[in-house]
């Protein structure tokens, strides 16, 4: 098989697995399932600071930079969206 072949096998699995893990979860699980996500994707910031250090070209050094910033701003809001969506789990001290 060549290789992109392969690498379209793989995604296409990790759709598939991701598809399922989602639908399987129960609502109530699906803030720590994000949260968790969010961590996942340091990933793709490590991937984006390694491709941007070893550019060879100005452009790729652009787009890995780019990818950088666009990645740091998923992780973050993913985690303030999380935070929010925990307090409103927590009871309030009027309600007690």
């Amino acid at each position: 098989m060549s290789e992109i072949t392969n690498l379209l096998f793989v995604f296409m699995l990790a759709g598939f697995i991701g598809f399922e893990v989602i639908r399987r979860v129960s609502p109530l699980l699906h803030t720590p399932l994000m949260s968790i996500t969010n961590a996942l994707d340091a990933i793709a910031v490590v991937g984006a600071i390694v491709l941007a250090g070893n550019a060879e070209s100005r452009l790729a050094q652009i787009l890995g930079t780019i990818a950088i910033v666009a990645a740091t701003a998923n992780i973050v809001g993913g985690f303030i969206i999380t935070d929010r969506m925990l307090k409103m789990f927590k009871l309030s001290r009027t309600q007690k």
